[in-house]
């Protein structure tokens, strides 16, 4: 037994941060999927079918499974960040414990993290798993949003050390814009749109199969995500990053050279255009589908605007970023510029139709931080050591009397 330190797991659509709350850093970051032998999945309820004893317990979970995807095929437990199969959930957070953590879940509070919108049926179900499955002693299912902007306060440019501001999460299946006030999320101003660090990866994918024809099929993804988190950044104008590449300056086309992983042989990747155009899409989403014209400084803006005006300013003045996603080199400065922008030319107009009255400037803010790509799990270790969070976990003895029910809800906090 490892001390009594809470345990903190982010299970995110892709990834899944886990490490004790003595750590600042998750001690694992794995992949989202779980991998079982010859699975056969019921059909509309989400659940695996009937296994025998033994089979049940033959399964793999992160990088494990990636790298023996035809003994064990993959199957996706998240989908844009809910649960979208519960019993893949319960082996993976088995795995996560016994496999990864090696600590008896029945020794560590834990601090699990949700995405906004859950449902409280959902919350009771977790509550099931956690208290009857794991017997943990207590939990505190935490809003992702809120533990972001906990951790935003490590940011040497962070001077506002409270629990407002509008949070920007963006990991590999979804991308949500959540205004928070007091620790409070504000529901009915939250924005999300379907891209995200997948479809990146997907973007890039797609454009160097097109020109790449010796490309090994089963190094693609590999390949791609790569080239994503090393190779791409996002640029301040489009038309001349394009002439940049046009005019073939130095550092604009690299080689990424790779090995296949079975046969050894070396293979070469071009990569071009996609480093600054993959990326965009968060800018441009149109580029990606045509259905979508909103980017991300046009989604914080409206979900500012939809927030009560007395929260306003000071969701503008504190837009913290999260996920993986937003770690894009220039991706913050760029968000500053056009929110900026769009907040200058409303106060204009406002201006010209009061006759001249200058409205007092509103100071937009992004913060960024070198652990934004795990910032939900810094909040919840920063958490998970503070004084108040015994007092805002719900127990095992609660559960046992109220039942699932007293999960519906987790207790808002101000301050740790």
């Amino acid at each position: 037994m490892r001390g009594n330190k809470p345990v903190v797991i982010d299970v995110g659509t892709g990834y899944t941060k886990m490490g004790l709350a003595s750590n600042a850093a998750p001690e694992y970051i794995i992949p989202s999927v779980l991998g079982m032998r010859n699975p056969e999945l019921a059909g509309k309820s989400g659940t695996l079918a009937r296994r025998t004893e033994f089979e049940d317990l033959d399964y793999v979970i992160g990088y494990e499974c990636m790298d023996n995807l035809r003994t064990y095929p993959p199957i996706k437990f998240m989908n844009h960040g809910l649960v979208s199969n519960w019993d893949g959930l319960e082996k993976f957070l088995q795995a996560c414990y016994f496999r990864y953590l090696r600590c008896n879940p029945e020794d560590h509070p834990l601090v699990l993290t949700e995405p906004p919108l859950n449902t409280p049926e959902n919350r009771e179900y977790l509550a099931e798993i956690l208290f009857e499955t794991f017997n943990v002693p207590s939990m505190y299912i935490g809003v992702q949003a809120v533990l972001a902007i906990c951790a935003s306060w490590i940011s040497k440019h962070q001077q506002n050390v409270a629990l407002t501001g509008t949070v920007v999460d963006s990991g590999d299946g979804v991308t949500h814009i959540i205004p928070v006030f007091d620790g409070a999320v504000i529901p009915s101003a939250i924005k999300h749109i379907p891209i995200a660090g997948g479809d990146v990866t997907k973007f890039i994918l797609d454009m160097i199969r097109d020109r790449e024809h010796d490309l090994p099929p089963d190094e693609a993804i590999a390949t791609a995500k790569y080239i994503k988190e090393n190779y791409c950044y996002v640029t301040s104008d489009l038309l001349k990053e394009f002439d940049k590449f046009d005019k073939d300056q130095p550092d604009t086309f690299i080689d990424y050279k790779g090995t296949h992983q079975v046969t050894q042989k070396p293979y070469t990747v071009g990569v071009g255009y996609e480093r600054f155009l993959a990326p965009e899409i968060f800018f441009q989403p149109e580029i990606l589908q045509a259905d979508f014209t909103v980017g991300i400084p046009q989604l914080v803006d409206q979900a500012v605007q939809m927030s009560p005006v007395d929260t306003r300013r000071a969701l503008y003045g504190n837009v913290v970023l999260s996920g993986g996603s937003t770690m894009f080199s220039n991706y913050h400065k760029r968000l500053q510029k056009e929110l900026q922008g769009i907040v200058n030319d409303r106060l204009h107009q406002h201006e010209v139709r009061s006759g001249g009255v200058k409205p007092t400037p509103i100071d937009v803010k992004v913060i960024s931080h070198k652990f934004q790509r795990y910032a939900v799990f810094l909040g919840g270790t920063m958490l998970g050591n503070s004084e108040i969070f015994a007092t805002l976990a719900h127990t095992k003895k609660e559960y046992d009397e109220i039942g699932p029910a007293v999960c519906r809800t987790s207790a808002t906090f101000q301050k740790l």
